[in-house]
This record gives C-alpha cells, sequence and structure tokens, in this order.
C-alpha cells in the first residue's frame, strides 16, 4: 500500500494540524489504495521548518508523499543509512513558504518533487506590512513612546512637517513580486499608493503596478520610494541583496519593511543607517538570527518596530494549507503538474 505521512502537529497551537484538517487531507488520498501516517509527536516549524521524532523517523521509511514542515536533514539520514532513498519517495510537500534549509544535495539531485506554501501566507503578511506603513506615516512610533511615559506629547506631530504624512500618493517599492507581492501591491494601490515592483526577469505593465529589473532598476527603486518592501526569498541570489552601499541610496524618509528572509538585508548597515537617522524607520519581522539577540541595537532604536517572525499568523491558515495540500494530492494522483512546485537549483 502507498504511504504518506503527516508530520503537522506542531508544537506551537497556531501551526499544529487540527483534528479536523488531518482528516480533510486524509481524505484526498483514496483508503485502499493508502495508508495515511498522521505523526503525534510534536513538531517544530520554526523558520524554514526543522526537528524531527523518533516517530517522524519510523514513518518516514517507505513513505511515498511526506507532508511536514520542511524535510529536515535526519529524515534523508535515515533514508541513506537504509539504502531506501529515494526510494519510494517521491513528493514532498512543505507546509512552510521557505525550503532552504531542506534543500540538501542529495534531494536537490534526486527526482523527488518539492511544493511548498507560499502564497497561503500572503495576506496576512500584506495586511502586516500596511499596518507597518501606517504605523510611521502616522506617527503611532512617537505615540506609543510618548504613551509609555505617560506624556501628552504633540511635537513630533507638529513641529517637524512631513515626518507625520498620508500614504496617498506615496510610493512603495516591492522586493519580490510573487502571491505575497502582489497581494501587499493590491492593498497599496487601494489606499491610493503607487507601487513599483523588482522582478528577477524583464516584465511589462502588471495590474498597473511598474516593474523594474536587474540591478539598475533595483537602484532606482531604492531612491524613489519612500517605502521599501522585501518578501524576497533566501537565496544564493537574494541574500545581501539591501547591502550597505544600497542602503545609502535610500531616501531620507524611507521606511524599510521586511517580512521576506532576514538574511536579505545587511543587518549591522541597517542598523547604522537606524541609529544615525539617514532613514525614517524600520518594520521587521525576519532577522539574519532568530530569535533576535538581546545584544541587538534594534531593539532599542526608537524608529524600529520589531515583530517577533508573526506576520504570517492567521487563524486561516489551516483552511487555505488544506485547499492547496488536497488541490496538489489530487494532481499528483492523477499526474498533472503540481502547484508551487519548487525549482531545487533556484531554491524557491
Amino acid at each position: 500500500m502507498r504511504r504518506v505521512v503527516l508530520n503537522l502537529r506542531d508544537n506551537r497551537p497556531a501551526w499544529a494540524l487540527p483534528d479536523s484538517a488531518a482528516g480533510a487531507v486524509a481524505g484526498a488520498f483514496p483508503p485502499g489504495e493508502w495508508e495515511v501516517v498522521d505523526v503525534r509527536a510534536p513538531v517544530s516549524g520554526r523558520g524554514d521548518g526543522g526537528g524531527v521524532s523518533e516517530e517522524a523517523l519510523s514513518a518516514v521509511t517507505g513513505a511515498e508523499v511526506w507532508i511536514g514542515y520542511g524535510f529536515p536533514r535526519a529524515l534523508l539520514d535515515r533514508l541513506l543509512e537504509s539504502g531506501a532513498f529515494p526510494g519510494n519517495l517521491r513528493w514532498i510537500h512543505s507546509a512552510a513558504a521557505g525550503v532552504r534549509s531542506m534543500l540538501h544535495p542529495e534531494l536537490v539531485s534526486s527526482d523527488v518533487l518539492i511544493t511548498n506554501s507560499a502564497g497561503i501566507h500572503a495576506e496576512p503578511i500584506a495586511e502586516t506590512v500596511i499596518g507597518a506603513v501606517l504605523h510611521f506615516a502616522r506617527g503611532f512610533d512617537f505615540a506609543v513612546r510618548a504613551q509609555a511615559a505617560r506624556r501628552w506629547e504633540k511635537a513630533p506631530f507638529e513641529d517637524q512637517v512631513g515626518v507625520v504624512r498620508e500614504i496617498s500618493g506615496a510610493i512603495m517599492g516591492i522586493l519580490g513580486y510573487g502571491g505575497i507581492g502582489r497581494a501587499i501591491a493590491r492593498r497599496a494601490r487601494a489606499l491610493g499608493m503607487d507601487v513599483v515592483a523588482l522582478r528577477t526577469r524583464p516584465s511589462g505593465e502588471e495590474d498597473s503596478v511598474r516593474m523594474v529589473h536587474g540591478a539598475e532598476g533595483l537602484a532606482s527603486l531604492l531612491r524613489e520610494c519612500e517605502y521599501v518592501v522585501c518578501a524576497l526569498p533566501s537565496t544564493d541570489s537574494t541574500r545581501n541583496l539591501l547591502s550597505a552601499e544600497r542602503i545609502r541610496l535610500l531616501r531620507s524618509d524611507a521606511v524599510v519593511i521586511n517580512v521576506g528572509r532576514g538574511d536579505v538585508i545587511d543587518e549591522r548597515a541597517l542598523s547604522d543607517a537606524l541609529a544615525l537617522r539617514r532613514i525614517r524607520g524600520a518594520a521587521l519581522d525576519v532577522f539574519e538570527e532568530e530569535p533576535l539577540p538581546a545584544s541587538s541595537p534594534l531593539w532599542t532604536l526608537p524608529n524600529v518596530l520589531v515583530l517577533p517572525h508573526v506576520s504570517a499568523t492567521t487563524p486561516r491558515f489551516w483552511e487555505r494549507q488544506v485547499t492547496l495540500i488536497r488541490e496538489n494530492a489530487e494532481r499528483y494522483r492523477s499526474g498533472r503538474p503540481l502547484l508551487n512546485l519548487v525549482d531545487k537549483e533556484r531554491g524557491y
């Protein structure tokens, strides 16, 4: 009998597979043909997924389909040690968007298909971005500090022309125009903002968003935009994309928002720019090291909003995840192309 393994019982309630969702996923694999193994041991889906239990290690041997938070190295090692790789394994689905940590050389060179959950996080992440834009545009950062000190403080709002402003007519630059980038752009345009997006390859107009590409396009975007949003995965081509040199191109009133991956930005250079008030502020949901060390200057800079990698959190996660898995299960069983198929060489 063919085997599918679910390893999604995260140790955090927001990301733990509920029984109703487990039943819905199992229903996509016809009984009698498929054995569905629901690993009950807690797993960690933090970051791009990781951690593995003895129960999961036992279940992976013989599995044709693996559905979990990534595919930790320990699982691959178990298959290699038993001489069972790739064996029956044909498809791995990650309930996380990032897959960098699971792109082991043996897996990359194999014929095993990998899909991810890119796109299902788009709506809550896009709302977080708009919240961050308003946080700085309307001076909420000033108000929060004044409230903590019990001060009735109007000076930041009335004595500094242009620091508190409207977002209608402002320009947002989006680095990474996938599902998340598009969801951000839709909301920004609905609020009257102009949007410029960076793509890896040339493209024409799309959804009334101006497209740029390459190093020159990135440089022009950074010089032009009041809000620069990073929604990029971590790959060889994106790491340190927002380098110290490029951070120096930003406008003095620019706000940097990162909801992609922490290593896309030179964190030290960004911290320096913020400390010296070379830019207006930053809202950061991801960091080079997570959890963010207590020694990081980002914790105490008054023009920084720190989020602990939670921009994707929503009670609708499993609704969207189950829909994606069931659709792909039907496609897999009928031999059709899978949604969210990862290019293992490019890393996303």
